[in-house]
């Protein structure tokens, strides 16, 4: 991994992170020492462990154990944490260095809770993410009318997976990327690689076609998996495979009717500059938040 892209920075303080299972963990001994500016971290960071273990905190499933870069440019097995569990032990570090994270915390705490009895504001703050990250108003409405129609259906197709003996979240991915193997040729894997994408969530990157076709491979693979009451892994892989073909073939025809592939590297990512006016901007609005 880019050695830039292993570090983050908090007040002076480097604090290590890894990508792993699509997302950043984070060295935690980096952000207790970076909150506490204690000289025993490790120390610190055993206490707290106690401490959050005695408070219900699950920490076999919370913490990981991954390979970080140290001073000596070997790589060790680190405690690492997701985002979310970061946000956890810092709740439990008293400084006022964490103080910042905590209001934060409680801020996006209080907008989830309306949200809840507010759904429209969900929609409103998505709306404003992706107008923060330069796309279109023509692009985003289409966007969030088809997250809805797509969590409808993905909710539906891992519904009657579920139901036929397929459980585990591997087997899902496994099942998915039949579907998108069978539809476009490429597994999502590939078709971000093929887009040129990191991090980026591939749906944001589709165009209409792409995501028409991708929801055309999982419609029927629903239908077939229902029709002929697949059961097991087995059977239910055939469904989502035979699924995936007919929306692949519907792809193929309609890339001979348009003289032209449907998949396209075209993507959603900023120009570099205009990608750091925005960083910048989001940055000092997080700022202005803090010190108000």
């Amino acid at each position: 991994m880019d050695k830039d892209k292993s570090l983050v920075v908090f007040q002076n303080k480097k604090i290590r992170r890894v990508w792993s299972n699509d997302e950043w963990w984070f060295s935690v001994v980096d952000i207790v020492e970076a909150l506490t500016e204690t000289g025993r971290a490790r120390k610190y960071w055993a206490d707290l462990k106690k401490r959050l273990i005695d408070e219900g905190f699950q920490l076999s499933e919370k913490i990981g154990q991954l390979k970080v870069l140290a001073a000596d440019g070997k790589a060790y097995a680190t405690d690492c944490v997701t985002t979310k569990n970061a946000f956890r032990v810092i709740q439990s570090i008293p400084s006022k260095k964490a103080e910042p994270f905590k209001q934060w915390l409680a801020e996006v705490g209080y907008d989830r809770v309306q949200e809840i009895a507010n759904p429209e504001l969900a929609q409103k703050r998505m709306k404003d993410i992706y107008r923060a990250k330069g796309y279109s108003e023509g692009w985003i409405e289409k966007r969030v009318r088809g997250i809805a129609v797509r969590d409808e259906l993905t909710d539906e197709l891992t519904d009657e997976w579920k139901k036929r003996g397929v459980s585990e979240e591997r087997e899902y991915a496994i099942l998915t990327a039949e579907i998108s193997k069978a539809t476009f040729g490429m597994t999502p894997s590939e078709y971000k690689n093929f887009k040129g994408l990191d991090k980026e969530n591939l749906r944001d990157h589709m165009n209409d076609l792409e995501l028409i076709f991708s929801m055309l491979g999982e419609r029927v693979s629903t239908e077939i998996t229902r029709q002929e009451d697949a059961q097991g892994y087995q059977q239910v892989e055939g469904a989502a495979k035979r699924g995936g073909r007919v929306a692949g073939n519907a792809r193929k025809e309609t890339e001979r009717e348009l003289g032209r592939p449907v998949s396209t590297k075209e993507n959603y990512v900023l120009e570099p500059e205009k990608k750091k006016k925005l960083e910048k901007n989001d940055k000092s609005a997080k700022g202005r938040a803090i010190r108000a």
